[in-house]
């Protein structure tokens, strides 16, 4: 075994989908990241854009509280998950993703009223494409990613992206 096949860990999902049957778009994410993972709500680390992106969206001031973020996404028809369910990986690195077991997207798709499917990042789309889109006849759509690692884009780049996801949502 190599010295990088030993930092792989296989690592199953721990957070629970967030949807309801209000629920108009999803949005997913690949994997939750180590961050996330402690945190124990999605986008987690605090240098992720994603929550600084909704605040401009929806011209709100969110606290770090779970519950806060939790009911800001459900009053906002937006229900969030991720791509994958379990995978080997090296910490939070999407690149060094392997063995990949799907999320069970059916069930939020089947209870909610979803009308669009939006991948956080190209990871996010590529298995979303693989494993889901034919299954739940919704074609994915490709925002770019919230991660600090993409660091390609500023946040008013990722802010005219996301703009994309308002249409869903009647606003």
């Amino acid at each position: 075994m190599t010295e990088k096949e030993s930092r792989y860990e296989t690592i199953t999902h721990t957070l629970e989908p967030l949807y309801n049957s209000e629920s108009k778009i999803l949005i997913l994410g690949s994997f939750p990241s180590v961050k996330t993972r402690e945190y124990g709500f999605f986008y987690g680390h605090p240098q992720n854009r994603f929550w600084p992106v909704k605040e401009k969206l929806f011209n709100v001031e969110l606290s770090r509280d779970i519950d806060e973020r939790r009911d800001f996404l459900l009053s906002h028809n937006i229900a969030v998950f991720d791509s994958i369910y379990e995978c080997d990986i090296i910490g939070s690195s999407d690149a060094s993703i392997k063995n990949v077991k799907p999320s069970n997207l059916v069930d939020i798709v089947n209870a909610a009223d979803i009308k669009q499917v939006f991948c956080n990042g190209g990871t996010s789309y590529k298995y979303y494409k693989k494993y889901h889109a034919k299954k739940l006849n919704l074609k994915g759509v490709k925002l770019p990613s919230t991660s600090p690692a993409n660091a390609r884009y500023r946040l008013d780049d990722l802010l005219e992206e996301w703009s994309e996801i308002l249409k869903y949502l009647g606003r």
